[in-house]
């Protein structure tokens, strides 16, 4: 799970890094938010994954 925070973090590092006004360049409406949604998805799979016991 802190690898899915990580990826989250950095999504948002990377949103913060568009030179562009308001954040409107690629890194801020493109690149960013889809780092962010992958961060998420990781947390969900790591959230419900079943562990194997035995």
């Amino acid at each position: 799970m802190l690898i899915g925070l990580g990826i989250i973090v950095l999504g948002f590092v990377i949103i913060g890094l568009d030179k562009e006004p308001h954040g409107f360049g690629f890194l801020g409406l493109t690149l960013g938010p889809l780092i962010t949604l992958l961060g998420f998805l990781f947390q969900f799979y790591a959230i419900f994954k079943k562990s194997e016991s035995k």
